[in-house]
């Protein structure tokens, strides 16, 4: 008796010391919510994600709905992607969707189905990586074993995961408890193993498993944790926000290519300036832009430096107003002080102006993307960006209608703003001169233009006056000439 009571305590208290995260020694018995006791109607589902869902039914296998999808139905939020979760492997589920399926990935097989512009992610049931011919789950169905084991490196970060199980392992396998509920086509209800639907009511974050453990695993469930909490308005779990500041250096491990995807997740999530915030609280904001977050800590003529929250508020505003946003944009304002700082250390040698913007811009983003990955299209439309806000002081005549024409105008244009909101103030004039000019019609703009007073430019100055010089020097040896030949 005394060995029973040890064994289901030892479930409820895992070790610390596990390689995986914990799991029941026997299945445990999930709670299921029959669909009369919840509130997701398939009218809410994609309908792409039906089509999968029912194709792998009446292919006689198992389909889910998980992850973020059915937390988001249930808070009554609208989902941007749909995951379905199968006991297909994906060379099976290729099979029932032909053309439509394409497998990718090494660390994690996945298979996307495509439906037009909409891809719908479909993943095999993963397994705790035991050495069994078969698995069974709590409900009695039998699992696959993969051919495949699951690697991990010495830091305890997992390097491949293509161990397939049964949902009883695959839900251990989950992030956090409210990530990790399912909704089921055959009956429409919703299956929770961990008391996730539980912690949506309470508006609580908790990772599944040991904290360490999972971070050491998977660090970018560090930057998730913020992520969610900041857009879902949750309290992060005290014992899931414990380890963060002393365990953020493992962000450093991550690809920069996959650090980029977070990136634009974290910020465009609707919720940035939150995001920023909590980033900076557990001290994880460095390991994404380090010579961002050097210059934050200094004061600008007494004053905390404004440009980034004041971004991140307007980039709030455009997605909650449904409105596009640009990468390019967000990286422009995160690198911009620096930038502005690595210019003047080229100015304080020497260079010319345009030649110290573009050492300054080249030196920032190489150093950025050490950390972050940017595509080039977005460096270059960054360089424009930055390139511009010269450029639009120079408004007089044909030139205001040659740089609204630039395709990085609006963009320049909307950073302007963002400098006149962060405390330039000197900048108000210019700004709102772009503002009116953008609202008036064709004609008026030209004599909008027209009326700017024109300011000589330093180089164009000294070249008249040389010309001058030459041209009186010129006439002093003409009359000098003349002179002599007369007598």
């Amino acid at each position: 008796m005394q060995r029973i009571i040890r064994k289901i305590t030892s479930y409820f208290s895992p070790s610390k010391t596990q390689t995986h995260p914990a799991k029941p020694s026997i299945p445990q018995a999930p709670k299921v919510i029959p669909r009369s006791e919840h509130g997701i109607s398939r009218r809410e589902i994609d309908k792409s994600a039906l089509d999968v869902l029912y194709g792998l039914k009446r292919a006689g296998f198992e389909a889910y709905l998980v992850g973020g999808c059915v937390r988001d139905l249930l808070l009554g939020l609208e989902p941007k992607d749909f995951d379905v979760v199968t006991n297909a492997e994906p060379e099976e589920v290729k099979e029932v969707f032909k053309r439509r399926c394409q497998l990718i990935g090494r660390r994690f097989r996945l298979a996307h189905v495509r439906f037009g512009r909409t891809v719908i992610e479909v993943a095999t049931f993963r397994g705790q990586g035991k050495e069994q011919a078969q698995r069974q789950d709590f409900f009695g169905r039998k699992g696959k074993q993969s051919g495949k084991a699951r690697e991990v490196d010495d830091s305890g970060r997992l390097l491949r995961d293509n161990v397939y199980g049964t949902i009883d392992e695959d839900v251990w396998r989950r992030d956090f408890t409210v990530n990790a509920l399912y909704y089921n086509i055959k009956d429409f209800s919703i299956i929770d193993y961990t008391d996730g639907l539980q912690d949506i009511k309470n508006g609580t974050l908790r990772l599944i498993g040991d904290p360490e453990t999972r971070y050491r695993e998977d660090p970018v469930r560090m930057v998730r944790a913020v992520r969610f909490a900041a857009k879902l308005g949750f309290n992060i779990d005290k014992s899931t926000e414990a380890p963060i500041e002393e365990l953020g250096h493992l962000l450093k491990d991550v690809s920069n290519a996959r650090m980029f995807e977070e990136v634009l997740k974290l910020f465009h999530s609707g919720a940035g300036v939150q995001v920023f915030e909590k980033l900076r609280h557990f001290d994880l904001f460095t390991y994404l832009f380090p010579i961002t977050e050097q210059l934050l800590h200094e004061e600008l003529e007494g004053f905390p430096r404004m440009m980034v929250i004041k971004a991140l508020k307007s980039t709030d505003l455009r997605i909650s107003e449904g409105k596009s946003v640009n990468p390019a944009f967000l990286f422009s304002a995160m690198l911009w002080e620096p930038m502005l700082q690595r210019k003047q250390a080229h100015l304080d040698s020497g260079m010319v102006h345009q030649d110290a913007f573009f050492a300054a811009a080249n030196d920032v983003i190489e150093q950025q993307i050490r950390s972050t990955a940017i595509p080039k299209r977005f460096t270059a439309q960054m360089r424009d960006i930055w390139n511009l806000q010269n450029r639009l002081s120079k408004r007089q005549g044909p030139r205001a209608q040659k740089l609204i024409e630039h395709p990085r105008f609006r963009a320049a244009y909307d950073f302007l703003g963002v400098r006149v909101a962060a405390g330039e103030s000197e900048l108000k004039k210019l700004f709102d001169w772009w503002t009116e000019y953008q609202e008036k019609d064709p004609v008026d703009q030209v004599a909008f233009a027209n009326a700017v007073e024109k300011k000589p430019q330093k180089g164009r100055r000294r070249r008249q006056n040389r010309n001058f010089y030459r041209k009186r020097s010129q006439k002093k040896s003409d009359s000098s000439g003349s002179t002599k030949s007369s007598d």
